[in-house]
């Protein structure tokens, strides 16, 4: 390369990493990735190390040669990545002050080569695994030399256990996880144990922690000790949302640096040695510490560790000098919750200082719950050692006192009163309001529901006078006439926390074994709350507050789980409370007041999505199917936009707002389906309304001039619940009232709708979802007399709806990307359910079609045809709803309708074989078990196709011997598929064996040659030694096995593919690895 074209190079780094004009950053992207791409890239690279003066040029070089080391597809041969690796290590060794994001891409690059020459040996030298020598030159030079070497083994440990998302995926999964396994048993105790000793070495001498550099190596040291032991040592791959479940799985041969306590005493005493700046990543390595699997001690040394670890929480909480520091007190919180994750209370108990330590933690809990602004998100592991501490009481058989009984009551007043005290706080400083984040609310009060469980008379006591106080000062400011909006939202925040918390402590009844002076107790307190209740409802008409009401639907979803059902013995002294308070006697009278409350809540708040939404999906409205009567039933069906806000069509609301009427006709029609029988009187009764409506919608459209948004706001609403009626319609007999009630008169409404607003997806969404789930065959609820054409005529209907909606939809043009799904795809999406139920539902014979000259079948399949054309591959994947709703139908289409795919057009052929083939490698199991059943119908067609083409038989018809044309012009694809349902079962984590195995024997069976050099490739990628185990392996695999497809050949296949996996799993361990799909297919 002239000097020219290292200055060029060295232009265009700079372009890209520093210009703010994007045409020119474009520009020098575009070159460098031709550069990237060239011939002569390995040799340009080492230039630009050498002689490149910008630290952006040494970037590319180092990130090219990541992406060189890392293909599949034509990989540097051995000698030349060990070049690469002396390079690498030397160019470091001498330029220690390299820009640390060049010196982090070199380090990188390192890690990349070493781990994926794990296992390439060099003179039965594995030349890669001597990581240790290669650092050891870094480590006794100076502190930036050390700084590079530590930071090495920290990036490789954590290279090497990068095997879930973030892994190198062009590589199999498999493979990444033995190299993990084989380093954690060569090479990660050595450097957990140097890295420790370096520490040592570090703490004993006077740190000069000022100088940048010796703070820099403290930092990497700390980072290297924590990758080693957040190291997945077996595979789980657990990441952070399982945080409080974690136990760090310590192999056997560790024990000795657990059973030594220096090791963890190094760690408490760099704690409190070291700037706050850095105490969070040695906070962060006890965390782990704490966290190992129980297994690795007896009982006399785990009570010898637990005693240290102990005693080290007790020190830092006696000096709390560090905790203020958001970071530190976060991950010792997490500290916190693991000394119970990990230990039973019958251990804690019996340590030395128990009793010092849980009034430490106690008022340290207390104490956090009382800043509850500070790192609100470190809550949770406080609570979680009290939830569980809390939880472990009954069960505990140690003499030595818990003291839980003293300090849990303290640790749930000071929750309940920190949310009380909150609100003002929150409202006078405009802050943001916890109680919007439904998610973390609940998560609390799941915790809390156990805590105030413990001591129950001390929790219920507080609650009751808290209640009492604000409830009486909530009377007195809504009575008064000067009092001010502020006063009256404060005390409803307050009772909003009230209601949230008395609910979740009823809830956690179902953890402890519950006395009758508890359940007298739980009536006190359910009393107040339906008091309350009856004085915000008499308010609603003038003013209500939206959170206070999301916590009453709380309480009751909380109250039904416990005291309605018939678990509950109707002596329960909770009712006895209610009946002297309230007049509610038993739990039939409680539901009563839950239905008004619906009642009232689909009346006053409508507008409402959340409390509506949440009303109608409460467990409360189910309950009530044994006390609702049928008039009832039929008072809500009547009840239109007047009462019920939300069932409203001459509002300005978005048409999508109406999704809540669905979830209310369900809950109506399972209400009605309890007494309806074959009482058409009263199903003609219940759909009285939405008579009326369909009626008005067929009045609009047959006039000219109408209002299309009245129109089409009234037709949405109705189609959403006709499609909760439906849904709930099980069986047969009120499914077919359902089903002559809207064919013949109404469905020609609904087919002119899909043509007049087929471009509105928020018209045409919900009319194709009500026809998908009328002609799903749920239950067998379409089950038509053997002399009624209903199964066929429905059939025609579904056709015409999907061929109008399908060939107006195309007409659509180019809808942008951001676009494409709610305005096209989603539309598709249904048309494939719908067409996928109507085939497989079992009430239409689809041979009457064409022997009648009835083209509803041809026109349905060809639009399909046409829309699955119009998509891209990529598209089919990206989208899960689409890509279920396909693949399911393809599946459908190959079992039952295999004449019609081998007539299709080639390029159409293809496109479906290559949608199958990338289905096969997608990671929603579904989309990958459909794909592998539909391979196996069309490869059984063509196996039978071919078998009886040699035989006397009668010649196939045109459209068979085109399909066997078309697929003997294009082999490839059939044999790309083989090589993929191969490896996947070879190197993958196949998670569907069986059905991977189904086509399998067919994709051989059809070809032979290439699966006998497919298996040679295979054998002869091992190390000399593996071959002959990897060669029987593949012979076992076709023993017993004939040249046909019959299932007991197919059953006996299955079986002898369960052996192989597990045999060449046994042979590869410790091997190199055989060739990925890639390699074999080439």
């Amino acid at each position: 390369m002239s000097f020219h074209g290292l200055a060029q190079l060295e232009i265009l780094c700079k372009q890209l990493y520093e210009t703010t004009d994007t045409a020119v950053r474009h520009q020098a992207e575009k070159a460098l990735v031709e550069f990237t791409n060239s011939p002569d890239c390995l040799s340009k690279c080492q230039l630009l190390l050498e002689r490149g003066s910008s630290s952006y040029s040494q970037l590319l070089a180092a990130t090219c040669l990541s992406k060189l080391v890392s293909r599949t597809s034509n990989p540097l041969p051995l000698e030349q990545r060990i070049d690469i690796r002396n390079y690498v290590l030397n160019y470091l060794a001498t330029r220690p002050k390299l820009a640390a994001f060049v010196t982090q891409a070199l380090i990188q690059l390192y890690a990349r080569i070493t781990k994926l020459g794990w296992f390439d040996c060099q003179k039965d030298d594995y030349v890669f695994r001597n990581v240790i020598a290669d650092v050891t030159r870094f480590l006794q030079d100076s502190v930036e030399h050390c700084i590079i070497g530590v930071t090495i083994l920290s990036q490789l440990t954590n290279e090497i256990n990068q095997v879930g998302s973030t892994a190198d995926t062009t590589h199999p999964l498999t493979k990444h996880r033995k190299i993990a396994s084989s380093f954690r048993d060569s090479s990660l105790f050595d450097i957990f144990t140097l890295s420790c000793n370096l520490l040592k070495q570090a703490s004993g001498k006077n740190l000069n922690l000022n100088d940048e550099s010796q703070h820099g190596l403290l930092m990497q040291l700390l980072k290297l000790s924590y990758n080693c032991l957040n190291y997945d040592f077996i595979g789980t791959s657990t990441d952070e949302s399982s945080d409080d479940l974690c136990t760090v799985q310590i192999p056997t041969s560790w024990r000795s640096a657990f059973l030594d306590s220096s090791t963890l005493q190094l760690f408490f005493n760099l704690y409190h040695s070291i700037p706050p700046s850095l105490s969070p990543l040695v906070l962060s390595c006890l965390v782990q510490i704490a966290s190992v699997r129980r297994s690795l001690f007896n009982n006399a040394e785990r009570a010898k560790f637990l005693s240290h670890l102990v005693d080290g929480v007790k020190r830092i909480l006696a000096n709390p000098q560090c905790l203020p520091d958001p970071n530190n007190y976060h991950e010792f919180c997490r500290l916190l919750a693991r000394l119970k994750s990990n230990y039973q209370l019958g251990e804690l108990v019996k340590v030395e200082n128990y009793p010092e330590v849980i009034r430490l933690i106690a008022n340290f809990t207390v104490t956090s719950l009382q800043h509850w602004e500070f790192a609100p998100n470190s809550v949770h592991y406080l609570l979680s050692l009290w939830q569980r501490l809390a939880a472990s009481v009954p069960y505990v058989k140690a003499t030595e006192p818990h003291l839980l009984e003293t300090y849990t009551p303290e640790v749930t007043k000071a929750y309940i009163t920190s949310r009380l005290e909150s609100v003002h706080v929150i409202l006078r400083d405009g802050l943001e309001d916890p109680l919007d984040d439904a998610g973390l609310v609940q998560q609390q009060l799941d915790q809390l529901s156990t805590i105030g469980r413990c001591e129950y008379e001390k929790t219920c006591a507080l609650l009751v006078q808290l209640f009492d106080q604000a409830a009486q000062t909530y009377q007195e400011l809504l009575q008064s006439t000067n009092s001010s909006t502020a006063d009256i939202t404060v005390q409803e925040g307050r009772l909003t926390w009230l209601v949230y918390i008395i609910g979740a402590v009823i809830g956690g009844r179902v953890s402890f074994a519950s006395t009758d002076e508890q359940d007298a107790m739980d009536g006190e307190l359910v009393c107040r709350v339906l008091q309350l209740m009856n004085l915000t409802d008499s308010r609603l008409a003038q003013a209500g507050n939206e959170r206070l009401e999301l916590a009453m639907l709380s309480f009751f979803e909380q109250f039904r789980k416990i005291y309605i059902g018939d678990q509950v013995q109707k002596s329960s002294k909770l009712y006895r409370r209610l009946s002297e308070v309230l007049g509610l006697n038993d739990e039939t009278m409680v539901l009563s007041v839950f239905i008004g409350k619906i009642i009232t809540n689909l009346k006053y708040w409508g507008q409402c999505e959340p409390i509506t939404s949440k009303t109608l999906q409460t467990g409360t409205l189910s309950a009530a199917v044994c006390t609702l009567s049928t008039k009832v039933t039929l008072y809500l069906a009547s009840c239109q936009s007047e009462h019920f806000s939300f069932l409203g069509v001459n509002n300005q609301s978005n048409l999508s707002d109406m999704r809540c009427r669905t979830t209310f006709y369900t809950a109506l029609g399972r209400l009605l389906m309890v007494d309806l029988g074959e009482d058409e009187d009263q199903f003609e009764q219940f759909m009285l309304p939405l008579t009326a409506a369909f009626e008005a919608v067929a009045q609009m459209l047959s006039t000219n001039t109408f209002n299309e948004q009245e129109a089409k706001r009234t037709l949405v609403g109705l189609v959403r619940d006709l499609r909760g009626i439906a849904f709930a319609f099980n069986a047969k007999t009120s499914f077919m009232m359902l089903f002559d009630w809207i064919y013949p008169a109404y469905m020609p409404i609904l087919q002119r709708a899909i043509e007049l607003w087929y471009h509105d997806p928020a018209c045409t969404t919900p009319v194709l979802k009500l026809m998908a789930e009328l002609v799903h065959n749920r239950s067998q609820r379409l089950q038509f007399d053997v002399s009624s054409p209903n199964g066929i005529l429905l059939f025609r209907e579904t056709s015409k709806m999907i061929t109008t909606y399908g060939n107006r939809i195309l007409t659509l043009g180019e809808v942008p990307k951001d676009q494409v799904y709610g305005v096209k795809l989603k539309g598709v999406s249904v048309c494939f359910a719908m067409l996928k139920a109507v085939l497989s539902g079992n009430y239409v014979n689809f041979g009457v079609f064409r022997l009648y000259g009835d083209d509803a079948l041809d026109n349905a399949l060809q639009t399909f045809i046409k829309l699955l054309l119009s998509i891209p591959h990529s598209d089919l994947l990206d989208y899960p709803k689409l890509s279920q709703s396909f693949y399911s139908l393809l599946e459908v289409l190959t079992q039952d309708h295999m004449n019609f795919i081998a007539s299709l057009e080639p390029h159409v052929v293809m496109y479906i074989l290559s949608s199958i083939s990338e289905g096969l490698t997608a990671l929603d199991t579904m989309v990958c078990t459909g794909c592998c059943s539909s391979l196996d119908h069309i490869v059984t067609y063509l196996f039978k196709q071919l078998s009886r083409s040699t035989k006397k038989r009668p010649a196939p018809m045109a459209t068979d011997d085109r399909f066997l044309h078309i697929m003997q012009q294009h082999p490839e694809m059939i044999q790309q598929m083989l090589s993929t349902v191969l490896n996947i079962i070879i190197f993958e984590d196949c998670r569907n064996q069986w059905s991977m195995s189904r086509p399998l024997l067919g994709l051989i069976l059809l070809n032979e040659k290439y699966f006998a050099d497919l298996r040679n490739s295979i054998v002869n990628s091992q190390p000399p030694e593996k071959q002959q185990a990897m060669h029987l392996c593949f012979e076992n695999l076709m023993e017993g096995i004939e040249r046909n497809l019959l299932t007991k050949n197919r059953d006996r296949f299955t079986q002898n593919l369960s052996v192989f996996r597990r045999e060449v799993n046994d042979s590869m361990k410790n091997s190199t690895y055989g060739v990925n799909s890639n390699d074999m297919m080439s």
